[in-house]
C-alpha cells in the first residue's frame, strides 16, 4: 500500500498545472516580454539606470528610466494601462503578467536585502 501512495504522488507532480514557479514567471517576463526586457532600462532589479547619456552645453547629462521595484501596486499597474502614459511601452502585457512582473520585483529585492 505505502508504495501505491508513493506511486501516485510522484507522478501525480509530474502533471501539475504549473511546471515553474510564479517567481520564475515573472523573472521570465521581466529579462524578456515581447522581446525586450524591462531589466534593459530599469535595471535587473528594478531600481532604475542610464536610458541614454548625452552633451548639452558641454556637459554629459542623463535620461534615467525610473525605480519601479518600491512603486505601489496601484501606480506600477498605471504605469503599464493609463492612457496618459507616454513613454512607457504597452507590450500588450495581460493584468496577470503584470501580476508577476510586480510580484517578481518585489521578491527579487526582498532577497536582495
Amino acid at each position: 500500500m505505502p508504495l501505491i501512495l508513493i506511486f501516485i504522488f510522484v507522478f501525480s507532480n509530474g502533471f501539475s498545472d504549473d511546471f515553474i514557479t510564479h517567481f520564475e514567471y515573472g523573472q521570465m517576463l521581466y529579462q524578456n516580454p515581447r522581446g525586450i526586457g524591462c531589466h534593459e532600462c530599469h535595471g535587473l532589479k528594478g531600481k532604475g539606470k542610464p536610458i541614454v547619456t548625452y552633451k548639452e552645453n558641454g556637459k554629459t547629462k542623463k535620461i534615467l528610466a525610473p525605480e519601479i521595484y518600491s512603486l505601489p501596486k496601484k501606480r506600477f499597474f498605471e504605469a503599464l494601462y493609463d492612457k496618459k502614459a507616454k513613454l512607457m511601452p504597452k507590450y500588450f502585457l495581460t493584468k496577470d503578467e503584470v501580476q508577476s512582473l510586480y510580484d517578481y520585483l518585489r521578491a527579487v529585492n526582498v532577497r536582495a536585502d
